[in-house]
């Protein structure tokens, strides 16, 4: 198992919120764009803050704007709470962004799951392998979008050297609950599906949730986190139910306005982090968009 700090454990267990990838008008990445973003959430006690997840247009960057993102975000954070930075990508990307993240100072990485369409299991197992090797120590989350690889070879994973969790991210709670109980209980369980899964995963032994939400509203993320700890099942799911369309729009267009819907929310609230990147679909139809800003009004977010 991972030899992973007792601070860092207690984050994984909240809501580890995913930033956005800012760019400017030009399609160069700003940084500093970041900064109320990275406030409102670190004042609303987010647990912890991603950089280069799905979320923040990973598939999208060129290698060198990954690593200065995950540079900014860790200086801009400044230890007030946990970093963690995905790496992915071809294994020698991987392994060099891992060591990158090394040098940086992140607190763990998480490693997106290979989408080479001839990816074995025993391949990912390889592949992890090489990451553990060149994280110099660094804890490792691993970030699953499918489990067609099965349970067994699911447990083998987590019990690599390194590895302190898994973020949960297909919708099949029930292997879920098989994959934690085969596994060893050292390991952190993470839903890998925002807010609207979350009480499904948490009730068969998921603890804490992933979020893009928080980039535009931490608080409710928060606030959704606190009433699952306190077994409210029901307030919970009243929580999520009225932020239930900013993530149907994020759903749309085959998850293509996921990264959309939470930049153009950006922009009705004054703080724009440029366009989303090809392939994602930009800007937000006619549609989306009025749904997006009455939305938003309705909360008195803008």
């Amino acid at each position: 198992m991972a030899d992973i700090s007792p601070v860092l454990r207690q984050a994984l267990t909240g809501i580890s919120g995913i930033l956005v990838t800012p760019f400017d008008s030009e399609d160069n990445i700003q940084p500093n764009r970041l900064d109320p973003i990275i406030e409102r959430a670190v004042n609303a006690a987010v647990d912890i803050l991603v950089v280069n997840g799905n979320t923040g247009e990973f598939y999208s960057l060129q290698s060198h704007e990954a690593e200065r993102m995950m540079e900014a975000v860790v200086e801009k954070v400044h230890g007030r709470v946990p970093v963690i930075n995905g790496v992915g990508r071809s294994v020698g990307e991987a392994c060099k962004l891992a060591r990158a993240a090394a040098r940086a100072g992140v607190d763990a990485i998480m490693v997106h799951q290979p989408p080479d369409p001839f990816a074995a299991p025993r391949g990912v197992l390889e592949y992890v392998r090489r990451v553990v090797d060149a994280a110099e120590g660094l804890p490792l989350m691993l970030y699953l979008r499918n489990d067609a690889m099965g349970v067994d070879n699911i447990v083998r994973l987590t019990e690599m050297p390194g590895v302190a969790g898994v973020k949960w991210a297909t919708p099949a709670p029930m292997k879920l609950a098989q994959a934690i109980r085969a596994a060893s209980a050292d390991i952190v369980w993470v839903c890998g599906l925002a807010e609207t899964w979350a009480p499904a995963m948490y009730a068969v032994g998921a603890q804490g949730f992933t979020s893009g939400l928080i980039n535009v509203w931490p608080e409710r993320s928060v606030q959704i986190l606190q009433t699952l700890r306190a077994g409210k099942y029901g307030d919970a799911m009243r929580l999520i139910g009225e932020v239930e369309e900013f993530e149907a729009i994020r759903a749309e267009e085959l998850n293509g306005a996921n990264v959309s819907g939470v930049k153009a929310a950006l922009q009705l609230l004054g703080n724009d982090c440029g366009p989303a990147r090809p392939p994602a679909a930009w800007p937000l139809t006619e549609s989306q968009q009025k749904r997006m800003e009455a939305l938003l009004k309705r909360f008195s977010l803008c």
